[in-house]
């Protein structure tokens, strides 16, 4: 028996050897891997050029997105969506030589519905339509909201999946009739590179339809709320080959038929596997239009003080968890930027930083997950009404509206931390700002100075980092997630910044707990 149990252990070192020796062939030779993102505000085909210890990025093609409005509501233009995504490869083809696989990644908690034979039903609608006003309180009655994140661990957000299919349900939508599958965004897109209609499982957990402790539907909750379970697809984990691309795609578009890998679909879950950090006392912040902040666990954390708090328990690479909270974001200085456009004064973000760096500190604070700052007509008067209506100064110059909001979102942050700290027992000792918004240095500095802790920012294209390497994972060039963010420390920068002004935080944070 003990000859029998070492030939054992020795095949299986040999296999690992084997493993281990065609990984390091792989990656001496530089892959071209291909990531399609698109956020709520543009999309990019950027290529990951990995020579098999450094990562580099080369944008392919760039895109606008946003919503497309058709009478009360608003939709997300997909056909158009994939026509970009098919110029990406098509310059993909006639620029940059054989493509060693694709994956798509992109916001959260959307959809499509599939009818008989994968017809399209219809444009998905924008997690910012207006028609889920009111449904949460609607679902409540039906179903109590301690039983919803009892079986789905969930953030309770209005826009979120089960909350939109229960919008849809209300108004009697046809749709629901007649739907034989639901895709996520991605999982739409990977449908037309494919032909395989699967869902993936980061995205699958936005949902608040998605049980993380039984690892499946939550198939109770659906039929609680007579919704169609039949729509649900099979989950997969990211870095799972879906198939080649289809052969009138790689036709049209002169690709050869390569492999079409899910990287993390939902854009965070991709951002998070590039957080270039180690050991576990740690948090993230996904900064761009929304700030998502949490820590990355190993098992979902589901109590009432979790709920309370309005925590959330999305998936992570790795059968990790990604604990946090979803934060209104930089979203509160772009639409003020929008609305100083539509009155013919243009800024770019740099002035507006300039300008905030300028004005007086702590004047006003607001919440920034106030629901009247989701979708509104003007968020300069938005930011003025919320501080008029809490009795404090309105700031009126764009100054004084972006200190306003940046401070906001650092209190915001320190809010968070605190909770986070509460509920997982234990200090995390720095800050990791990943995403576009780590290039905001006076978002950055307030953030380690409100939040009295180290921050450290980078890399700034975290989303198509983590989107290449997690394909990579799955064409077998790189082994495990901690092997993914060793890349990420050898490619790019990280700077560092250090609380400088903790002390003056303190009044205006007692002022802010005021209004969470």
């Amino acid at each position: 028996m003990e000859q029998v149990a070492a030939f054992a252990r020795m095949r299986k070192n040999k296999k690992q050897l084997i493993s281990a020796f065609l990984r390091m062939r792989l990656r001496m030779m530089e892959k071209k891997i291909l990531a399609l993102d698109l956020g709520a505000e543009s999309g990019r085909g950027v290529l990951g050029l990995f020579d098999g210890r450094k990562l580099k990025l080369e944008v392919v093609h760039r895109f606008p997105n946003g919503p497309v409005r058709t009478l009360e509501t608003m939709h997300w233009d997909v056909l158009r969506l994939y026509g970009e995504m098919l110029t990406t490869l098509r310059r993909c083809a006639a620029d940059h030589g054989e493509i060693a696989s694709l994956g798509v990644d992109t916001w959260g908690v959307d959809f499509a519905l599939l009818g008989r034979g994968g017809t399209l039903l219809g444009n998905p609608r924008h997690y910012r339509d207006p028609h889920t006003e009111g449904i949460m309180e609607q679902a409540f009655a039906r179903v109590p909201r301690a039983d919803i994140f009892r079986q789905t661990g969930l953030q309770f957000m209005r826009f979120n999946s089960l909350f939109q299919l229960l919008a849809l349900q209300r108004d009697r939508s046809p749709l629901l009739d007649v739907a034989e599958n639901l895709l996520f965004m991605p999982d739409l897109f990977h449908y037309f590179f494919t032909g395989l209609k699967v869902n993936e499982f980061t995205n699958a957990t936005t949902s608040q339809i998605y049980d993380p402790t039984a690892k499946r539907w939550a198939y109770s909750l659906m039929k609680a709320f007579d919704l169609p379970g039949k729509i649900l697809g099979t989950i997969v984990n990211p870095g799972t080959v879906l198939g080649p691309l289809r052969s009138s795609v790689a036709t049209e578009t002169g690709m050869k038929p390569i492999p079409v890998i899910a990287p993390a679909t939902h854009d965070t879950g991709s951002a998070i596997a590039a957080v270039p950090a180690q050991g576990n006392s740690w948090a993230y912040i996904s900064s761009g239009t929304w700030s998502l902040m949490g820590a990355e666990l190993p098992a979902p954390l589901i109590n009432d003080k979790a709920r309370e708090y309005n925590f959330t328990n999305e998936g992570g690479v790795g059968e990790t968890i990604r604990f946090l909270k979803n934060i209104m974001g930089l979203w509160l200085v772009q639409e003020c930027r929008r609305a100083w456009e539509r009155e013919a004064k243009t800024y770019n973000y740099e002035d507006l930083t300039r300008l905030a760096e300028a004005a007086p500190a702590f004047t006003s604070v607001v919440n920034p997950d106030d629901p009247n700052f989701i979708l509104p007509a003007n968020m300069p008067q938005a930011l003025a009404d919320f501080c008029r209506k809490t009795h404090q100064p309105a700031p009126l110059e764009p100054g004084a509206v972006v200190r306003c909001a940046l401070e906001s979102l650092a209190f915001r942050y320190r809010w968070v931390l605190e909770r986070l700290e509460e509920l997982l027992g234990r200090k995390l000792e720095t800050i990791h700002v990943v995403g576009g918004g780590c290039q905001n240095t006076l978002l950055c500095q307030f953030t380690a100075d409100a939040c009295n802790r180290p921050v450290l920012a980078g890399p700034v294209e975290a989303t198509a980092i983590g989107n290449v390497l997690i394909q990579a994972i799955g064409l077998g060039i790189l082994s495990s997630l901690a092997e993914a963010r060793e890349v990420v420390r050898n490619s790019f920068e990280v700077r560092t910044y250090l609380p400088k002004e903790s002390g003056q935080w303190e009044e205006p944070y007692q002022r802010f707990l005021n209004f969470v």
